[in-house]
């Protein structure tokens, strides 16, 4: 009952003074909101960019174009070429399924007046099979189209929709970057394969991309499928084999091309989600710490304006502790209120923040709240506690005196 006391009277006299405590609140809820925008936006992308490099597959190889030297001199090359997927299988058919050779550029494709913007992809009847990425009408593009550079397109989801509408497109022809192409299939609704969002995609044959539309030697990129996961670290061994010897490259010099696997990714998005970590974390921690500067600013005032109060208490018989308790659990009513208004207004900018952008994707861990709260009782008490004791030292003969 006596604590409860206490606490009355320590919100009874931040009431006094409303438009004071309105402000030292205001410090900690810009402070505790940073810290749950800040985490929710950070953990958001970690796991949408590991949801896309996990959706790579563990049991896939991807092979870009580009120098592993890391000097100041290393520069990008263009290595890959349409043949090296076929001999990749070839020289290796106990370790690698299938290879997918890639080449991506921007495109727009019409249909009358009705437009769609997006990635063109050039590549062979493998992509399909590899991805597990299924035609809803139609068909994929064969061995013979590749062949003989055949003028014809297969349809992401999204570009359908956006050309056709709820109409059947297959049968139908498009302009893609001017020339005339005819849609053999569209694709099931999928989302993104890796960093793709392949319902914006159109698939054409790969030497029809590099010969016909693009004028492209070398390919953008290899994706293998190894017979399983754990066969990648042979699969590396097999496809670096087979490239150097295709690449005419010499012992003891570099590659003229990158591997990467899903665990490397994973290992990369960990190191760059540890320095962005690092940058929001310092963010929200400067503005908990200029919250509680100003808790601290707002309850040194509190004591000097309340000086002959204080006198007055100690005077009839309060403890120089139950002065102390009273200040403490006015820095700390100010804090737990900021910090319960900091979640919310966080949690409501990191989505603001999502749909306005529509490319941002935020979670926020029931974890970060608990600690946003606990950080922000820590925040009031040490805080207050200066202010605390100096109430609590005053001299009462001093203090009535005080005007």
């Amino acid at each position: 009952m006596f604590h409860l006391k206490i606490a009355m009277m320590a919100i009874r006299g931040l009431r006094q003074n409303l438009v004071r405590t309105m402000l030292a609140t205001l410090g900690v809820i810009i402070g505790v909101g940073a810290v749950v925008s800040a985490v929710s936006i950070l953990e958001g992308a970690q796991r949408d960019i590991l949801g896309r490099v996990e959706s790579l597959g563990a049991d896939r190889v991807l092979v870009f174009n580009g120098s592993e030297r890391r000097s100041h001199r290393a520069t990008q090359v263009s290595s890959l070429l349409p043949e090296d997927a076929d001999k990749i299988v070839e020289e290796n058919p106990k370790l690698i399924l299938s290879v997918s050779p890639q080449y991506n550029s921007a495109g727009r494709t019409k249909y009358f007046q009705k437009n769609a913007t997006g990635v063109i992809l050039g590549t062979t009847e493998s992509y399909a099979k590899i991805n597990n990425y299924n035609v809803k009408h139609g068909r994929f593009i064969t061995r013979e189209h590749i062949r003989g550079s055949a003028m014809v397109c297969v349809l992401g989801h999204k570009v359908a929709h956006d050309l056709f509408g709820d109409l059947p497109g297959v049968g139908k022809t498009v302009k893609i970057n001017g020339k005339t192409f005819t849609v053999i299939g569209i694709m099931e609704e999928r989302g993104a394969i890796g960093f793709v969002e392949v319902d914006n995609q159109v698939i054409i044959p790969v030497t029809t991309a590099m010969g016909r539309m693009f004028g492209a030697r070398y390919l953008t990129m290899l994706v293998a499928q190894c017979q399983n996961a754990e066969m990648v670290p042979a699969c590396i061994d097999g496809i670096k084999k087979t490239l150097r010897a295709s690449h005419r490259i010499r012992a003891g010099e570099n590659d003229d091309f990158q591997v990467f696997t899903q665990d490397q990714f994973k290992q990369q998005l960990g190191q760059v989600a540890t320095i962005f970590g690092v940058v929001l974390y310092s963010i929200a921690g400067i503005s908990i710490i200029v919250g509680a500067i100003g808790i601290m600013n707002i309850m040194l005032v509190s004591v000097t304006e309340r000086t002959r109060e204080i006198g007055v208490r100690i005077a009839v018989g309060a403890r120089r502790w139950d002065i102390l308790k009273q200040f403490l659990t006015e820095a700390s009513v100010i804090s737990c209120l900021g910090g319960l208004l900091g979640v919310v207004c966080g949690w409501a900018i990191a989505n603001f923040l999502s749909e306005f952008t529509q490319v941002l994707q935020i979670y926020t861990p029931p974890t970060v709240i608990v600690l946003a709260l606990v950080m922000a009782a820590v925040v009031g008490i040490i805080s207050g506690i200066y202010p605390a004791i100096r109430a609590a030292r005053l001299d009462p003969v001093q203090a009535l005196r005080y005007e």
